[in-house]
């Protein structure tokens, strides 16, 4: 139980500022009905508890089976292995991401189940496995990560252009969706696991990073051949902001609780399903230690049970209300403004910047303390969600007008970093698009995008994840530059 109520103070931790974030907001700017501000609490309450269990069973079960997996695709060493289990196991942990989960929920809420959630998963979880393979294929054969990730994002570039504004919005928003609380630590254990087989420390140091960031990319691109390939049509829809509830608190939990169960079921089965075979025919761990696994899986369902009932009733629903009448001000000083700060304190309440950091740390034998990751992350989160709000209100401004230099930079930066860094910042980019920010942000930029008029939800109120990936890729590589500059 002692790591229970310690992961339990790290997400109080965490979720705090977003809490007293809402609270000052309703005190002093924008007051909430009695109802929507109770389940907002409750939400907070779900949430905590929910993500406590979540990430004791992600430290107890998640992050072992992907070392396991990852030391026992070391061993082996043959493609007719390695190819297989990387599409499999990234197909299994994209389906398993809450973040991706949330997305898919807002995308068929938004479109009124024209793009079902369903849809969404298959196809990123698709894309993922198939990158993930690619990941895994680069530590075997030592292919330099700047190399695969620049083609990579070659490919995602002449997409684009064959792409709807709709669709690239979603699909970048994927990209960074799918990297959270389940996919960062079993990517990054997995990579671990198998950089393991390389005697240089420092290749196996640059090996431990970038598995994330080249998955992410197969997210993007698994869209967009989908919105080329199946020619779904424009999709168009609005958001529904609800000012008060239908039924009873009570009965709004259960019914959303029922719904979330058999969605968490089928997210983690795969992936525990997949290690007991592995157990049982080669790996044969010890009764105490299998027990455990198994204890931390049961955790991880609960956990995320919780956690998503605690989203779904009462967290997003505020954060849509105060986008939304942040824009009925008569300037949007205020948006802007809180836009930034939201940014900053959200990156501070994501469970996965931890695991990066720490990981980080131990790589770099301490060089690079986790203070370094969180100021990096925080500045480049807060400019991400201040453009996402500058989206919704300036016409003209799209989605490309921000990613296309922004990447420009961020690949630029990379010929002057250390390729370590390099790699550790395209990971912290998915990293910091995680649970909160797919929720809280999510719907806070689509409810501005809903208050102003002639915005649309569709495109100006998707797209948020996205930059918030990509700031933090600069941030960190600036970040590491002057740290190197001022090491020589």
């Amino acid at each position: 139980m002692n790591i229970v109520l310690e992961k339990g103070l790290e997400v109080i931790r965490s979720v705090t500022p977003i809490f007293l974030f809402v609270m000052a907001i309703h005190f002093f700017l924008v007051p909430f009905d009695s109802a929507i501000l109770l389940a907002f609490i409750l939400g907070t309450l779900l949430i905590v508890v929910g993500l406590s269990l979540f990430l004791t069973g992600v430290d107890i079960a998640i992050t072992p089976i992907g070392e396991y997996l990852g030391k026992g695709v070391a061993k082996s060493n043959k493609l007719i292995i390695l190819i297989p289990v990387g599409l499999l196991l990234g197909f299994v942990i994209s389906v398993a991401e809450p973040s991706l989960l949330v997305l898919g929920n807002q995308i068929s809420l938004v479109t009124d189940g024209a793009m079902s959630s369903l849809q969404l998963v298959l196809v990123v979880s698709i894309g993922i496995a198939v990158m993930v393979t690619l990941g895994l294929l680069r530590i075997v054969y030592r292919w330099t990560f700047i190399k695969v990730i620049g083609i990579s994002y070659l490919i995602i570039l002449l997409l684009s252009l064959f792409t709807t504004s709709e669709f690239l919005s979603i699909a970048f928003d994927a990209s960074g969706a799918t990297t959270g609380v389940i996919t960062v630590p079993f990517l990054l254990a997995l990579s671990m696991g198998l950089s393991t087989i390389e005697k240089n420390s420092v290749r196996s140091g640059e090996d431990s990073f970038g598995l994330v960031a080249i998955a992410s990319a197969g997210a993007i691109m698994a869209v967009m051949f989908a919105d080329i390939l199946i020619s779904t049509g424009t999709l168009t829809g609005d958001l529904t902001i609800s000012f008060g509830f239908q039924e009873t608190l009570l009965q709004s939990i259960v019914d959303i609780s029922v719904q979330q169960m058999g969605e968490a079921l089928l997210s983690i089965s795969p992936i525990a399903i997949i290690f007991l075979i592995y157990h049982f025919t080669l790996l044969k761990l010890p009764k105490r230690r299998i027990r455990r696994i198994i204890m931390g899986i049961i955790y991880v369902i609960l956990g995320l049970i919780l956690f998503l009932t605690g989203v779904n009733f009462g967290f997003m629903n505020v954060g849509s209300i105060i986008g939304y009448e942040l824009t009925q001000f008569d300037h949007y000083n205020w948006l802007y403004i809180l836009s930034f700060i939201l940014g900053v304190v959200t990156i501070l309440a994501e469970p996965a910047v931890n695991v990066l950091a720490t990981q980080i740390e131990r790589v770099t034998s301490g060089a690079l303390k986790p203070g370094f990751i969180y100021t990096a992350l925080a500045i480049g989160v807060g400019i991400a969600t201040l453009l996402a709000s500058l989206r919704t209100t300036q016409f003209g401004l799209e989605l490309w007008h921000l990613l296309l230099p922004g990447y420009i930079i961020a690949f630029g930066l990379s010929y002057f970093v250390p390729s370590t860094i390099v790699s550790m910042a395209f990971d912290a980019g998915g990293v910091a698009s995680g649970p909160m920010t797919g929720t809280f942000i999510l719907a806070f930029i689509q409810g501005a995008a809903q208050g102003v008029t002639d915005a649309s939800v569709m495109v100006d109120g998707f797209g948020m994840i996205a930059l918030v990936a990509l700031m933090p890729i600069i941030t960190i590589q600036v970040f590491g530059l002057v740290y190197t500059l001022q090491k020589k």
